[in-house]
C-alpha cells in the first residue's frame, strides 16, 4: 500500500509555504493583478510572526521561484543595508505588520485595477450588492490618511493600527491589503476582493441605482463565506495543478 508523505519538520513547512507563495505570485501575474516589479506578498514562518518570506526586490511576479523568496526578520534593523535587501516599501509595510500583528500570517499588498479604482473614490466602501461583495460586509477597514509612499517604520505601524483585526484594508489613494491565517485564504480573499470591486465598478458605470441587500442578509452571507475556508485551499490547489502542468519552475 502506498504511504502518504507528511510534512514533519520546520524546513518542510517553510518549503511548502515557499511553493504556495510562489504560486500566488505567478497566478496574480496571469490575472494582471501585478504592477511592474512593485507590490509584495509575505508569509510568517515563525510563531511570533517576526520571520517572514517575501519577494526579492525587482523580480517580476511571473518569474518568482520558491527558492528565491527572501527570509527576513522584522527585528533586524540592518535589513535594508544588506546586499539582498528587499524593496524599502516592502520592508516598512510588511516588516512592521508582521511585527505588530502576529495573527496576520499572510499579508498581500497589491494595486489591482478594480480594487484600486474603489480605493480612489471618496467613498471606498463595498456595498453588499451581490454574493461576492457580501463576502466583505463588515470586514473591511478604511485608510483615509495616505501621505506618500511607505518609507518609514511609523507608516508601517500606522497601517497596522488602521487595519486592526480586519482582514481587508482599502488603502485610499493607494491600493489594497489583505491579511489571512494561511496563504491559501489570503490568496482567495484577494481574488474575490478584486472580483467584488470589478462588479461594483461595472454597476457604478451604469449610473443606475444599486440593489443593496439588507444588513441581515449581508451579514449572514459574510459569515457563510468565513465558515468556508476550504474554498481557498481548493482554489490554490487547482492553481498549483495548472502551474505544475504549464510552468512548473515556480516550485524550484
Amino acid at each position: 500500500m502506498a504511504t502518504v508523505s507528511k510534512l514533519k519538520t520546520a524546513g518542510d513547512l517553510e518549503w511548502q509555504a515557499r511553493v504556495d507563495l510562489a504560486a500566488a505570485f505567478r497566478w496574480f501575474a496571469r490575472l494582471n493583478m501585478h504592477e511592474s516589479v512593485a507590490n509584495h506578498l509575505s508569509y510568517a514562518v515563525t510563531a511570533d510572526g517576526t520571520q517572514f518570506l517575501i519577494n526579492p526586490r525587482g523580480r517580476h511576479f511571473s518569474r518568482i521561484r520558491a527558492s528565491e523568496l527572501l527570509l527576513l526578520d522584522a527585528n533586524d534593523e540592518d535589513t535594508l543595508r544588506k546586499p539582498n535587501a528587499p524593496d524599502p516599501t516592502a520592508w516598512y509595510i510588511h516588516g512592521r505588520l508582521h511585527a505588530k500583528l502576529p495573527q496576520a500570517r499572510c499579508i498581500m499588498h497589491l494595486h489591482p485595477k478594480n480594487a484600486t479604482v474603489i480605493a480612489a473614490l471618496a467613498d471606498s466602501s463595498i456595498p453588499p450588492i451581490d454574493q461576492n461583495t457580501m463576502r466583505f460586509y463588515g470586514r473591511v477597514a478604511q485608510d483615509e490618511a495616505y501621505g506618500g509612499m511607505a518609507l518609514s517604520d511609523e507608516e508601517g505601524d500606522r497601517l497596522a493600527k488602521v487595519i486592526g483585526d480586519k482582514p481587508v484594508l482599502m488603502m485610499g489613494n493607494h491600493g489594497v491589503m489583505v491579511v489571512g491565517p494561511t496563504i491559501a485564504q489570503a490568496f482567495d480573499e484577494m481574488y474575490y476582493l478584486e472580483r467584488a470591486c470589478e462588479t461594483l465598478v461595472a454597476c457604478y458605470a451604469t449610473g443606475r441605482e444599486l440593489r443593496i441587500a439588507s444588513a441581515n442578509v449581508a451579514a449572514l452571507t459574510a459569515q457563510q463565506w468565513v465558515e468556508y475556508p476550504e474554498l481557498g485551499e481548493d482554489h490554490l490547489a487547482e492553481v498549483k495543478a495548472i502551474l505544475d502542468a504549464e510552468e512548473p519552475d515556480y516550485r524550484s
